[in-house]
């Protein structure tokens, strides 16, 4: 049973509700408008071509007209019903940064182009009202169709039985014609014909009234040929009645048969199809289009997420542009570029970690400051966050690592991490004077690389560290050089790649990972960069990986530069590096991420925002982020 067909067509949505109606006699089918893509002049339109049942499309018009305007559904630029006599056809065109995919799924949830047909099964069996199964359904309309077809059968029994019992006395007048014109004759009246018919014929009187009714053209020997004609269909009837009341399968064949006719007659092609997906409740992110974003987190916890299409490319040494509004006594501390979908881990000072959606974050403009993050998620007033991982959607891996700045580290499995609560748990057992600065989704086979602050770093393998539960310690990653060093950075080392550090006074440099050589956790480490004066201390480090294009770098102020990465110097690991952002003075480097969309052509110098921002691509499955102590000192995250 394929469910119901609906005279306007449309899509069911799954089988489900199909299968609660038949099985259970209650159930919801959910059926959708049919619509496809098409491209004109370089913007995209939904093409609506069926509607589900009983949905008025003038209404449904002017609905979606509202919801544009009162901006409850984003990205349509004008509705309009173009039918005619050849079908029906209504345009939705979208704007040029509409996502159509996201437009479709908000039409689906806030107008009737998706809507819920209720079923109830009820039928009166013995003068009271049942629901019914289809298999209860169909039996009991099999055995009123049983019931009916042996009435009828009766009734065509005892009316053709009737036929023959006058055709017999037709018959009998017509063997001895002239016997009965004699009889008929003789008599005085036609009552007393009758009587003289019945008794000399041995007649009963229906059959004498119609030999006394007979015209004289039935006494043609012809006519005397159709009489004998219909007896024998007369008889052949009633042998075929009386089987079929003594054969309850005859009655069932007849049935059957009813039911191609009425197929035949009526039947054609079905209109509505069944769609696989259940129709689920929409979520929030079925909403949104997965759009990459830049994701930024001030000292002070205000948070925010814009296009990352925002910033646009300058050319090495740039001024950058504003990426945020800060208050006098607050500082950009994390800069993350991740996807609409992705999921967000939030690790604290204190080393417990707390969950987000990114589009549950607030979109703002370019100069707002954001929403405080303890609005969002339950973080107490003393805690900090230290470092923000990116899950995306479907990417999975084995580790989380998570990392303190007196050089600690420590490996758990990801599946501890699946279910965060917003209130929040425990990712790591913390000493009293240590914070937890570092978190990343590491495989068993990675090789994990500590930056600190003072130009060391140390590279291991992901295989050395035992798997350890949320609230165990870790163990040692790196060994301090002295009192005021500590670690910043958190990075894996996948092949081919780079190691991008940046200081304080906006100096970096990029160096090949395959520089760093491989040693045992817990050692000394080896020079990453040459710490000056004139550079500063090192604030934070990543990787660059071969499809990393644009390179952002923020400041305490929340001043941004975006460049090409290919513009950055490339050199050893003693090296100090050149110039990547001017800043002011007592402004410093804070956090560095990279975007992976199509390159752009540098611009020089730009503070205003441009139209050539590129196109993103969609298969980015990797995002960075990088984190700041209280004190000024950066630590970078990449997933």
């Amino acid at each position: 049973m394929r469910g119901p067909d609906f005279p306007t067509g449309g899509i069911i949505q799954g089988r489900e509700g199909i299968r609660n109606t038949y099985a259970n006699g209650r159930g919801r089918i959910v059926v959708r408008a049919r619509t496809h893509f098409e491209t004109e002049r370089g913007r995209m339109s939904i093409i609506v071509t069926e509607l589900p049942y009983q949905i008025n499309k003038a209404d449904l018009v002017r609905k979606i007209a509202e919801l544009a305007r009162d901006r409850k559904i984003e990205g349509i630029s004008e509705v309009r019903d173009e039918s005619d006599r050849k079908g029906m056809r209504m345009v939705i065109e979208l704007k040029r940064d509409a996502n159509p995919d996201s437009v479709l799924n908000s039409l689906f949830k806030y107008t009737a182009m998706q809507s819920a047909f209720n079923t109830n099964m009820l039928a009166l069996v013995e003068q009271q009202p049942r629901t019914l199964t289809l298999k209860a359904f169909l039996q009991h309309y099999i055995n009123h169709r049983e019931i009916v077809i042996t009435r009828r059968t009766r009734y065509e029994l005892a009316k053709a039985e009737a036929r023959k019992h006058i055709l017999e006395g037709l018959k009998i007048a017509l063997d001895n014609l002239d016997a009965v014109i004699s009889t008929i004759r003789q008599s005085q009246a036609a009552e007393d014909a009758l009587v003289n018919l019945q008794r000399q014929f041995n007649l009963s009187e229906e059959q004498g009234k119609a030999i006394l009714d007979m015209r004289l053209a039935r006494l043609a020997a012809l006519e005397r040929g159709k009489v004998e004609e219909e007896l024998k269909d007369v008889l052949k009837n009633i042998d075929y009645y009386h089987m079929l009341l003594d054969d309850i399968q005859e009655i069932r064949k007849i049935i059957k048969e009813d039911l191609r006719e009425l197929k035949e007659k009526y039947g054609d092609a079905r209109r509505t199809d069944l769609g696989e997906a259940e129709a689920g409740e929409f979520k929030d992110e079925d909403l949104i289009p997965n759009e990459e974003v830049v994701v930024t987190l001030t000292e002070k916890g205000y948070i925010k997420r814009l296009p990352s299409s925002t910033y646009r490319a300058q050319r090495r040494g740039g001024r950058g542009k504003t990426g945020m509004a800060t208050r006098e006594d607050d500082a950009v501390r994390h800069l993350l570029v991740a996807h609409n979908h992705d999921s967000l881990l939030f690790f604290t000072d204190r080393g417990r970690v707390y969950q987000l959606k990114v589009y549950e974050l607030p979109d703002t403009s370019r100069t707002a400051k954001g929403e405080h993050l303890i609005n969002l998620i339950a973080i107490e007033q003393r805690e900090r966050v230290t470092a923000i991982v990116s899950v995306p959607k479907g990417v999975s891996r084995d580790f989380m690592i998570v990392a303190t700045k007196k050089g600690e580290i420590k490996k758990t499995a990801m599946e501890e991490f699946e279910v965060v609560r917003r209130s929040g748990f425990i990712a790591m057992d913390l000493e009293e004077d240590d914070e937890l600065i570092g978190a990343k989704l590491a495989r068993a086979d990675d090789d994990v690389l500590m930056i600190t602050t003072e130009g060391k770093a140390i590279r291991f393998t992901v295989a050395e560290l035992r798997s350890a539960s949320r609230t165990s310690g870790g163990v040692r990653g790196i060994r301090l050089g002295s009192k005021s060093d500590k670690v910043v950075s958190l990075n894996l080392t996948p092949k081919d790649s780079e190691l991008l550090v940046v200081t304080e006074h906006g100096y970096g440099k990029c160096t090949p990972i395959d520089d760093y050589p491989t040693q045992s956790r817990g050692g000394n480490g080896v020079i990453t960069l040459k710490v000056t004066e004139k550079t500063g201390k090192v604030a934070t480090a990543r990787v660059i990986y071969e499809h990393d294009n644009d390179l952002m770098i923020i400041s305490a102020s929340g001043i941004v530069i975006r460049m090409d990465v290919d513009t950055i110097i490339r050199g050893g690991r003693a090296i100090q590096g050149r110039r990547m952002m001017n800043l002011d003075e007592g402004d410093a480097v804070v956090a560095v991420a990279t975007t992976n969309g199509k390159k752009l052509d540098a611009q020089n110098g730009s503070d205003e925002e441009g139209d050539g921002d590129e196109s993103l691509t969609k298969d980015m499955v990797e995002a960075e982020e990088v984190t700041l102590d209280g004190n000024g000192v950066g630590e970078e995250e990449q997933q």
